[in-house]
């Protein structure tokens, strides 16, 4: 370690790698419950065994499922987050991924509703609440937990793998789904099959707890602690009344970033195949492909992060779905794979750009005293009004009106708002995390500068 980065209060580069791959376990076990989820034959095979009336609109029950668990997202954030401003972030971030792969396992434990009757959907939602509620504390925790580890002019490289952990999740979920329908007749996958890939989600979380459990809590939070400044009795009162402005900002821009974000990985499943009829395995072979190509340009995205700044890459992305969105669309309704693959290309690259610096962007918004309340509360209130329910509106809207054009309007409206929050946040690279105040902030970026 340098003697600027003693000063700084900075561990060595071994440490930050075990927090952040620590760190972004949770996230990949969060999104590998997602990817199986929302794959066309899973989705179809869930919405058919859990529910009375057989597979009629299969896809949208198994669709309303995933934004059930967004419901208690919200309470999951206010419970957790201000916890972990108290007792730290390594004994919360312990409990979160433990839950959630937990839960994710039991839904493939589920008997059928065609063996215990309405016990069987009733089982399933309650397993999504509690698999919601515990989500609501993980992501602004792990995103927290990254930031306060890494080097300050390096935050938005290490911060970018948090997303990483998304991609990484997310791909893992289809590979396994794809092998399971290549290994299996539809009629296997139907009856038993679909419960392989539930499984694999409590070993992933287990080995996201081991690594977790053998790292301290951030340098940020103990320097809090030794100094006594720890967060207040009333964390949550104090995250709220102090907060509240960067709170909105925090939620317009989250509001276009996860749109975005289950637009393309939760809803172009389904609707490459219930609306455009592309065959499963090549819809999801097309969905991994582009994810891959996302994986790799994420971490030189967010290093660029830190030479031109946040902003910028905010900016970008959201003016590119305002005039892109719809030609994307209209591309991939071309009835061509190639220009399916370009426009479905098209909105991942823009969304790449917000991935790749919200780790390191959404932490440096707030004070350590309150940083992972105020994110959570924040983040999963706009994920759960927007993010959450995205794939349910857009297939019931392309649905109920037969227009296949409503992801891009969807997109564009996000768009429009979120541009008014990204004007209005400080910017924040090179400003060490100890230094970010909400009463001082803009005079701490100004000095940095």
């Amino acid at each position: 370690m340098t003697e600027a980065a003693a000063q700084a209060g900075e561990v060595d580069t071994r440490t930050v790698k075990r927090a952040v791959i620590a760190s972004a376990m949770g996230n990949a076990t969060e999104w590998f419950d997602y990817g199986v989820f929302t794959s066309g034959a899973i989705a179809t095979s869930i919405g058919t065994v859990f529910f009375p009336g057989g597979g009629g609109n299969a896809v949208l029950k198994s669709l309303a499922l995933v934004a059930i668990g967004f419901v208690v997202r919200p309470f999951g954030g206010a419970f957790f987050g201000p916890l972990g401003d108290k007792i730290g972030r390594q004994r919360v971030l312990a409990l979160t991924i433990l839950l959630m792969s937990g839960c994710t396992f039991l839904v493939g434990c589920v008997p059928t509703y065609g063996a215990i009757g309405f016990a069987a959907p009733v089982l399933v939602v309650l397993l999504r609440l509690i698999q919601g509620f515990s989500t609501g504390g993980e992501y602004g925790g792990a995103a927290t937990f990254i930031a306060e580890y890494a080097p300050t002019r390096r935050r938005g490289f290490w911060g970018s793998f948090l997303e990483f952990g998304t991609l990484t999740g997310y791909v893992l979920g289809n590979i396994v789904v794809l092998a399971v329908t290549l290994s299996f007749s539809a009629a296997e996958v139907e009856a038993w099959a679909w419960r392989i890939p539930f499984f694999i989600a409590l070993p992933l979380g287990l080995i996201g707890l081991y690594l977790r459990s053998k790292l301290e809590d951030t340098p940020e939070f103990k320097r809090l602690d030794a100094a006594g400044q720890k967060s207040a009795k009333a964390p949550l009162r104090e995250t709220l009344v102090r907060n509240w402005r960067m709170i909105l900002n925090l939620m317009g821009i989250v509001l276009l970033l996860n749109i975005a974000d289950y637009m393309l990985l939760t809803t172009m499943p389904t609707y490459f195949t219930d609306t455009l009829k592309i065959n499963d395995n090549t819809s999801t072979l097309i969905i991994i492909g582009v994810e891959v190509v996302q994986m790799a340009l994420i971490a030189p995205l967010g290093a660029l992060s830190d030479r031109i700044g946040r902003k910028p890459m905010l900016l970008t992305a959201a003016i590119g779905y305002l005039v892109l969105s719809y030609p994307a669309i209209k591309l991939m309704q071309g009835g061509n794979i190639g220009l399916l693959i370009l426009g479905f290309g098209i909105t991942a690259l823009l969304l790449l750009l917000m991935l790749a610096v919200i780790g390191s962007t959404f932490p440096a918004m707030f004070p350590t005293r309150v940083r992972y309340g105020s994110f959570a509360i924040g983040y999963n209130v706009s994920t759960s009004v927007f993010g959450g329910t995205c794939g349910v509106i857009v297939t019931a809207l392309v649905q109920s009106t037969g227009n296949k054009d409503w992801p891009a309007f969807y997109l564009m409206i996000a768009a429009a708002i979120a541009l008014v929050p990204i004007l209005l946040i400080p910017e924040t690279a090179r400003v060490p995390i100890s230094k970010v105040d909400t009463d001082t902030m803009s005079r701490n970026v100004a000095a940095a500068n």
